[in-house]
């Protein structure tokens, strides 16, 4: 029998994303290696369900829904696969920052550097951490791919879905790439707004969108159309992330609101400061942000600068301005009633966020 979803009823999809993710964990528990520590299965299984937005689930179910194709259980799987990629997209970025927090627990790096140092075990705890989270990285990668290609659909739907899932792969990792090059470069707003279209952007909503509409079977002009919504939406997503990286509650979050100033992570936010900085103003931003030693009254001092700049102000004006134009592109784009309504929520829910 084919389930009913109302068009607003994120709770209940999240629900089933959630009892595919955990019926696909379970069964590589039952194959794991015999004589291989479990930590890792364990730590992963605990990091893949403990929280998150399921955003790119939702935009690829609601991609396929848009495009004609049934509630079932095979686009739930299908779905729930794209939550396991951004797990490894997640334990991988972390790596990179520095980011000790996570989803409102350690992040997986220092779950294990803890360990390492707590069991007294010889060589470096950071090193160890490191390591193995890039190690449950590629393992939740490979469980994309599988969970992808068994999620019951027939198999030429799944090769043509797949062909944009490898697409988004391949744009995630060159956006990472290419963040590390920004942060070492001119740190202009035309570079951020680069990486943030790249690494995260179209990642977030445009690809699991076409993921979906692809395996549903849409064409060219669809897939365009869906482009036209999820680029500008996908700016304003991570433009708000960005804000809410400096400004949100941690508790909220479930991230640190050091982490991005310590790191000096080259966001759009940072290059409009810097861009309308004074002089007394720019010797202290040259003097802070990315600052590894970084306390709380200087994150403040930082924030007060970002404020007095009106670099908060304009990337407010930025989220709203794509906000309103993916709206607009909604409005026109050729999906089914239901899923314009459901996408006309989820873009609310993406971009105005609680701090």
């Amino acid at each position: 029998m084919t389930a009913v979803v109302a068009p607003t009823d994120t709770s209940g999809l999240r629900a089933r994303f959630d009892a595919a993710l955990a019926a696909f964990l379970d069964r590589q528990g039952r194959d794991w290696p015999d004589g291989a520590p479990r930590g890792v299965f364990t730590a992963l299984h605990r990091f893949v369900l403990a929280g998150g937005k399921r955003l790119r689930p939702l935009f690829c179910y609601w991609g396929w829904r848009g495009a004609g194709g049934a509630d079932g259980a095979p686009i739930v799987a299908a779905a729930a696969a794209l939550e396991l990629f951004h797990a490894f997209a997640l334990i991988h970025d972390d790596i990179l920052d520095g980011s000790d927090r996570r989803r409102g627990g350690p992040s997986v790096h220092r779950l294990f550097a803890d360990l390492h140092a707590r069991s007294s075990w010889r060589g470096d705890p950071e090193a160890y951490g490191r390591n193995t989270a890039l190690l449950c990285g590629d393992l939740c990668a490979a469980w994309s791919d599988q969970m992808f290609h068994e999620c019951g659909l027939d198999v030429g739907r799944v090769r043509r879905g797949y062909a944009v899932y490898a697409l988004m792969r391949t744009e995630v990792i060159a956006g990472e790439y290419l963040d590390l090059v920004s942060g070492v470069g001119d740190g202009s707003v035309a570079s951020a707004l680069t990486v943030v279209r790249m690494k995260a952007a179209r990642y977030t909503v445009t690809r699991p969108l076409q993921i979906g509409a692809t395996l549903a079977g849409a064409g060219p002009e669809l897939l365009a159309a869906l482009a036209e919504f999820g680029d500008p939406l996908g700016d304003a997503f991570q433009l708000r992330d960005d804000v809410l990286g400096v400004f949100g509650d941690p508790t909220v979050t479930g991230k640190s609101v050091l982490d991005d100033l310590r790191e000096g992570k080259p966001t759009v936010m940072m290059a409009l400061a810097r861009g309308a900085a004074d002089r007394a103003q720019a010797a202290r931003l040259r003097e802070l942000f990315g600052n590894p030693a970084l306390d709380g009254d200087g994150a403040a001092e930082l924030r007060k600068i970002i404020e007095a700049t009106g670099a908060r102000e304009r990337i407010e004006e930025m989220i709203r301005v794509r906000a309103e134009a993916a709206l607009a592109a909604l409005g026109a784009t050729p999906v089914t009633a239901e899923a314009r309504a459901a996408l006309t929520t989820l873009a609310a829910r993406a971009v105005d966020r609680p701090h």
